[in-house]
């Protein structure tokens, strides 16, 4: 697809994604295998862009879902794909038969994920959870789970794992997790419950606790050039840039209202673009307001007023250049300006995981390559 005819798009910079997969992956420990967690249409960056890059670096995929999986399956063959949502009953039959790897949380679930009589063992992973609060069987209570789904025809444990709720805000508990987890994984294969990897180590986790991911690492949102912590962020790059395109050029005069609700009145003569982007897309009403601004010329030029479903406004009165067709940023850098994803999110309340997340399917997805990364 080419950037030439859309009105707003992203563009992923699949040489900052490789880097990022090998920065990432030098903290593993010897031996751990290494998962690209994809799910969200890969952080919102374009799961067609990203699985193929990716693919002959990394170990495993991971996603929300089965109908995740199957274009993962798609694009990349047969490397494993780890399902890391709980599947619904309806689901399990296709998990099933497509060979993917779902994790349980309780008994039923393994019943319905079990291989008919005479077929081989379908492999499963069990959730465990250890302070999330969100899925897998409780860890006091994993042994016992576990001991029940040994003696159940048709299913094998090949995996365990569990999930770092506060890896990138209280070290003291991500520690202790880390090694009630480990001892927990270890008591499982010493009584030949479990015989694949044991995972719980995220982006934050990883880059905290260098090493703590057991025998295979999750990576999500550092993959995409974002450290959740400190200390790391030097060694990722930014591999997503939003654009879009000014429509509309026009001189508005002092006291005029700008955008719905008339929240914004020039207070001066100001020329004024209209761009291609809005809510739809997923540029937050939540950033209305607030300070945030685009690039253009290299110049960053303030939002005025209410974003609106399908356009925003913003003040070019500095920039000659300004023109309808002309590219804006939204998320990236122009020139020696950059505005972050942290900044969009800042601006809005909110997270990057939701900023990327949020990019509406409405927007193009092109793969990028920057020389100066080879």
């Amino acid at each position: 697809m080419s950037a030439e005819i859309l009105r707003s798009w992203v563009e992923v910079n699949v040489e900052a994604l490789r880097q990022n997969a090998f920065a990432l992956r030098s903290l593993c420990a010897s031996g751990t295998a290494f998962m690209a967690v994809v799910k969200a249409d890969a952080y919102g960056h374009g799961i067609e862009q990203v699985v193929p890059t990716l693919a002959p670096l990394v170990d495993w995929f991971g996603v929300a879902n089965l109908a995740e999986a199957r274009q993962v399956r798609a694009l990349a063959g047969q490397k494993p794909v780890l399902i890391l949502g709980t599947a619904l009953p309806s689901e399990w039959r296709g998990i099933r038969e497509g060979g993917f790897v779902p994790v349980i949380s309780s008994m039923a679930e393994a019943c319905g994920f079990a291989s008919p009589p005479g077929a081989p063992p379908f492999g499963v992973h069990l959730a465990v959870d250890t302070g999330m609060g969100r899925i897998g069987v409780w860890e006091a209570e994993a042994m016992a789970l576990a001991r029940e789904i040994r003696a159940l025809p048709g299913l094998e444990l090949l995996g365990v794992g569990s999930h770092f709720p506060s890896a990138d805000e209280d070290e003291a508990f991500t520690a202790a997790q880390t090694e009630r987890f480990v001892a927990l994984a270890g008591a499982l294969r010493a009584e030949g419950l479990v015989r694949g990897p044991a995972h719980i180590a995220n982006s934050a986790g990883l880059i905290a606790q260098p090493g703590a991911g057991v025998d295979l690492c999750r990576v999500g949102l550092a993959l995409y050039g974002v450290s959740p912590v400190t200390g790391f962020r030097e060694h990722l790059r930014p591999v997503l840039t939003w654009k879009t395109r000014i429509s509309l050029v026009r001189e508005v005069g002092e006291g005029r209202g700008i955008s719905y609700g008339r929240t914004f009145i020039a207070p001066r003569a100001m020329r004024v673009a209209t761009l291609s982007a809005g809510y739809a897309d997923g540029y937050q009403r939540h950033l209305s307001n607030r300070g945030a601004g685009v690039l253009i010329d290299g110049r960053r030029c303030p939002l005025l007023g209410r974003v609106t479903m399908d356009q925003i406004l913003v003040d070019v009165s500095a920039c000659v250049g300004a023109v309808p067709g002309g590219e804006a940023t939204l998320l990236g850098a122009q020139g020696s300006e950059v505005i972050s994803a942290a900044d969009l999110a800042h601006w809005a309340g909110t997270i990057p995981w939701e900023i990327f997340t949020g990019i509406g399917r409405r927007v193009g997805r092109v793969a990028v390559r920057d020389a100066s990364l080879l």
